[in-house]
C-alpha cells in the first residue's frame, strides 16, 4: 500500500531544521474555478525550493518571490491573484478565477514546535486542524471542527479572519474476501481516493493474478485487522458471506472508531449476523453501525454495479455522518 500523503509540511520542517529558513504557503480562499482547492500548500525554502503548489502553475513563481522575502522579513503575507476572463485560460485560472494565499514563514510565524506536532500527527494518522489567520494565534487542534474533518474542508470561519486547515489521514479501506465484487471494488476505491487493502486467507482467491499489484494480506482477518490499525479514516467492507471470515473482523471494527462497516448479504443473512453479535454481547447501537445488506439500494445486477453501491454508500457515509 502507498499513502497519498503530500509531504509538504515535512518537507518544510526539514529545510527549517537544516537552517535553509522554509514557508509554508496556503491556499485560504478561491473564487471562479480555480485549480487548486482551498487547504492547497507550497513549501518554499529560503534556497529558494519547493514542494506542492497552490495553482496550476501560473502564480507559483509569484508566490516563491513572496515567500523568500516573508522569511528574511518575518512576517505573515496574505496574497491574493486573478485574471480577467479573457486572459485566464491561458494562465491556468480557469473562468476568471481568483485565490488567496496565506505566507507563514516556519520559526518566526508559524511556531516550529506546531509544525513538528503536525509532522508527528500525520504520521501517527491523528486528524488535527491547523486553525491560523494574519493575526489569530497559531494553534493545532483535534476537536470542535467535526464537520470540516468529515468533509475534508479547510477554509476561514464565520468571522473572516480565522482559517482552520484539516489535515486528514488518507483514506483506507479494508475489504475482506478477495471475491468477484472486490475485482470491481479495489480499482474503483482506488480512483476515489482510497488506499485499498484487500484481506483473504485463502490464497487462490486473493492472488496476485486477480488482483495485479494490489496489497493482499492472507492472514485471518481479526490478525490482519489488527496488524493494519482500525482508524476513524478506515472504511471496512465484508464480503465473504462466510461468518469464520467475517465474524471476527466485523468484531473488531465495532470496538474501533472506522467510519464505515459494511457486511454483503441478504436480509435474512444480515439477521443471522446480528443474533450472533447479540449472543456475544454487542449492543443494539454497536450493531446498528453495521450496513447490511451492504451498499445504496440502486437495484444492483452484477458484481460492478454492487460495487458502486458500496463506494456510493461509503461515500455517503464519509460526508453525510452515519
Amino acid at each position: 500500500m502507498t499513502d497519498r500523503f503530500d509531504t509538504i509540511p515535512e518537507t518544510a520542517l526539514a529545510w527549517f531544521e537544516a537552517g535553509k529558513g522554509a514557508a509554508l504557503a496556503t491556499v485560504v480562499d478561491t473564487w471562479g474555478s480555480a485549480p487548486r482547492r482551498v487547504g492547497s500548500q507550497l513549501a518554499i525554502s529560503g534556497a529558494g525550493e519547493i514542494e506542492g503548489s497552490v495553482s496550476g502553475g501560473c502564480v507559483e513563481g509569484a508566490v516563491v518571490a513572496e515567500a523568500l522575502d516573508a522569511i528574511e522579513d518575518g512576517t505573515p503575507v496574505m496574497l491574493e491573484y486573478g485574471v480577467s476572463d479573457g486572459d485566464a485560460f491561458a494562465v491556468g485560472l480557469a473562468c476568471g478565477g481568483t485565490i488567496r494565499v496565506l505566507v507563514e514563514p516556519v520559526g518566526t510565524v508559524m511556531p516550529v514546535e506546531i509544525l513538528k506536532d503536525l509532522v508527528l500527527a500525520r504520521e501517527a494518522r491523528v486528524p488535527v486542524a491547523y486553525v491560523t489567520g494574519m493575526e489569530a494565534e497559531r494553534r493545532l487542534v483535534r476537536e470542535g471542527y467535526e464537520d470540516r474533518f468529515r468533509m475534508d474542508r479547510s477554509g476561514f470561519e464565520e468571522d473572516g479572519t480565522t482559517f482552520v486547515a484539516i489535515h486528514n489521514p488518507p483514506l483506507r479501506m479494508i475489504i475482506v474476501g478477495a471475491v468477484h465484487i472486490a475485482q470491481a471494488l479495489v480499482p474503483m476505491a482506488r480512483v476515489a481516493g482510497y488506499d485499498p487493502l484487500l484481506i483473504d486467507p485463502r490464497e487462490s482467491f486473493g492472488s496476485d493474478t486477480r488482483f495485479p499489484g494490489e496489497t493482499i494480506l492472507h492472514d485471518w482477518p481479526d490478525e490482519a485487522v489488527a496488524a493494519y490499525g482500525l482508524d476513524a479514516r478506515t472504511a471496512l467492507v465484508l464480503l465473504t458471506h462466510d461468518p469464520k471470515l467475517d465474524d471476527p473482523a466485523l468484531e473488531a471494527a465495532l470496538a474501533s472508531d472506522v467510519f464505515y462497516i459494511g457486511a454483503l448479504g441478504s436480509t435474512r443473512t444480515h439477521a443471522k449476523r446480528v443474533a450472533r453479535l447479540e449472543e456475544k454481547g454487542f449492543g443494539a447501537d454497536q450493531i446498528a453501525r453495521i450496513h447490511g445488506p451492504v451498499g445504496l439500494d440502486i437495484g444492483a445486477a452484477g458484481p460492478s454495479e454492487i460495487a458502486v453501491a458500496i463506494l456510493a454508500e461509503v461515500t455517503r457515509v464519509l460526508r453525510k455522518g452515519g
